[in-house]
């Protein structure tokens, strides 16, 4: 498909799925920018429901960046273990708040340059932290946006940074973070993957190149 028609039907699933899901959050709970990178990294290969569950733990022992970045690793790892891989991510997040404590004056940065150069975070928890802490124009790409983006035809790519590539120009930028966050809400709600999706109920079936 042509450009322009890809990007005429980016902006008809963009706007379908705003009014079918107007509430576009991220699922995992922080109220501050530190808890996000802490949630994300916890995030890989787990729930967020189930990391949702450890980080109040987490953080009711280490109350804020400064506290996590002295923290012994093998004790974070006590406490993230429920998530998996508890020795990799409980030392990554360490090694993020100590940077954090030592280039950034405890704060987390705003630019995606600086934000890869933090222990354990890649482009897809930058851009998560760039959209919804910042502000700033970000495509997620999680294996809901990857998936949904190929069932929907707007890209054939799989690996997360080419599906980001082959989306920016296709999502308006003010739209692309809640976009993301829309893909993940229907992507467990309808369009799953481990059932067979619901496509009769979805709002984009006459869209989509990928009925199932």
């Amino acid at each position: 498909m042509a450009k322009r028609g890809l990007k005429a039907r980016a902006a008809v699933i963009v706007e379908r799925l705003k009014a079918e899901y107007p509430e576009a959050t991220c699922t995992l709970d922080y109220d501050e920018a530190w808890k996000l990178l802490v949630s994300v990294r916890l995030a890989a290969q787990c729930t967020d429901a189930r990391v949702n569950e450890i980080t109040p733990i987490l953080f009711e022992r280490w109350p804020n960046a400064l506290a996590l970045a002295d923290a012994d690793p093998d004790e974070v790892e006590a406490v993230v273990r429920p998530c998996g891989l508890g020795k990799s991510k409980a030392r990554d997040i360490v090694a993020c708040m100590r940077m954090l404590r030592d280039e950034y004056s405890g704060h987390v940065p705003d630019s995606m340059e600086e934000l890869l150069k933090l222990p354990g975070v890649g482009r897809k928890s930058a851009n998560l932290v760039m959209g919804d802490v910042f502000g700033k124009p970000a495509i997620v790409t999680d294996t809901h946006c990857i998936r949904l983006s190929r069932r929907m035809g707007l890209t054939d790519e799989k690996e997360p940074a080419k599906v980001e590539k082959a989306l920016l120009p296709l999502i308006p930028p003010e739209e692309s973070n809640d976009f993301c966050h829309r893909l993940v809400l229907h992507g467990r709600a309808v369009c799953t993957a481990r059932t067979k999706p619901d496509c009769e109920h979805c709002c984009l079936n006459d869209l989509c190149e990928k009925r199932i």
